[in-house]
């Protein structure tokens, strides 16, 4: 008989798989409302955080990294550098995910926040160190207003649809997670 926690995971494993190719698809589609459109929010990214700071091991390291790679080559970025931030960005999280089980969501907020502008700025820093075009400060800047405006959009979603919860204590201690 399988775990039901086993199959849980897994199956947050591949709804995460789902939901990132799910908003690849939709960014590829061409659909653009006036000439200055708002660039949309990096969901991929965006449900990795929000459900490694609440169930680490619904998005294992193994599973977001590929999954970044191809967005990388999706969308035409530089092969490696944006998954290398990402990975980097997600596995910092992960380490402090059991010091913000207490904190209140407003500081969560901000710590994905400096997260991710320490990301953008890395890749900009990256590619101007490389001499690669860039879109211009004030898009990529837009880019990360929206991926941190959804930020919350996805913590209700994942929280009162989905039941991904911060983890409890007493969970902690079931499931042998670090204090």
């Amino acid at each position: 008989m399988v775990d039901p926690r086993t199959v849980r995971t897994l199956s947050f494993r591949a709804g995460y798989l789902l939901v990132a190719f799910i908003a690849a698809f939709f960014y590829l589609l061409p659909i653009e409302v006036g000439a200055g459109h708002w660039p949309g929010p990096d969901l991929i990214l965006s449900v990795a955080f929000a459900w490694v700071l609440r169930r680490p091991d619904y998005v294992p390291v193994f599973l977001f990294a590929p999954v970044m790679l191809m967005a990388d080559f999706i969308f035409l970025r530089p092969p490696g550098l944006w998954t290398l931030l990402a990975v980097l960005g997600l596995e910092f999280l992960r380490r402090r995910e059991v010091t913000s089980r207490d904190m209140p969501f407003a500081v969560e907020w901000m710590m994905v926040g400096g997260v991710m502008l320490a990301m953008g700025v890395l890749n900009r820093l990256v590619l101007a160190i490389f001499m690669v075009d860039q879109t211009s400060l004030g898009l990529a800047l837009m880019g990360l207003l929206s991926t941190l405006l959804s930020y919350p959009v996805v913590v209700l979603i994942s929280q009162f649809l989905l039941g991904i919860t911060k983890i409890s204590p007493s969970e902690a201690d079931e499931m042998r997670y670090a204090r």
